[in-house]
């Protein structure tokens, strides 16, 4: 992932403010910053979701900020695997399910054995049929973490991860980050305002309020 110049304002107000920066493949950054710094401005940036006012972002080669939105929409299926800092995942579907769907949606394919390897690797071959509602909290997010996975996405995304965990939760969670990405060979790009974390990542990129 790379940005040139980058930065987004609205109504004449400048919200968040990148400039260049680099992620080659395998590097693990944290971008740490305050509420109202544009953390989520610029995941929104990176991931296709918002065209920045200014500056240019390239995914996997393919930049990003120049796409229509059907081509937005195709470039991240292929590429990117968010984790949101609420867990998405679908009520209806089992964790097995949810993992099937977003296989299907961003390969066009369907691997039951890779869906249950990856829901090994994360702890939760016992829960792989049952329904988010009856997961606890950690286990929806490692179910929110395999699923982001499962299309053996170039980068990860996760925005806000531990923001909400206990110290030992919250370092848990950044190591099965790591764990998993180093797993699949994904590059993971983690947004946060949780200062706790920092020191585990070598790559942090400060924005300022």
């Amino acid at each position: 992932m790379k940005t040139e110049g980058l930065s987004h304002a609205v109504g004449g107000k400048r919200i968040m403010a990148v400039g260049d920066w680099q992620q080659t493949s395998g590097d693990h950054a944290l971008v740490l910053g305050p509420s109202g710094s544009g953390k989520t401005t610029f995941i929104n940036a990176v991931t296709g979701l918002i065209t920045p006012s200014a500056g240019r972002v390239f995914v996997a080669g393919e930049e990003m900020s120049a796409l229509g939105a059907a081509a937005r929409d195709s470039l991240r299926r292929r590429t990117i695997g968010l984790v949101f800092q609420t867990l998405r995942l679908i009520p209806a579907l089992s964790v097995r399910q949810n993992l099937a769907l977003a296989q299907r949606i961003g390969t066009g394919r369907h691997d039951p054995a890779a869906i249950e390897s990856l829901i090994a690797r994360v702890g939760l071959a016992h829960r792989i049929d049952a329904r988010p509602r009856t997961l606890s909290q950690g286990e929806g997010q490692r179910a929110a973490i395999a699923r982001a996975l499962i299309t053996r996405p170039r980068l990860v995304v996760a925005d806000e991860p531990t923001s909400a965990l206990d110290d030992a939760n919250a370092f848990a969670m950044v190591d099965l980050l790591f764990e998993t990405a180093a797993a699949t060979g994904a590059t993971l790009l983690v947004a946060t305002h949780d200062t706790r974390i920092a020191p585990r990542f070598n790559t942090v990129v400060r924005l300022a309020a």
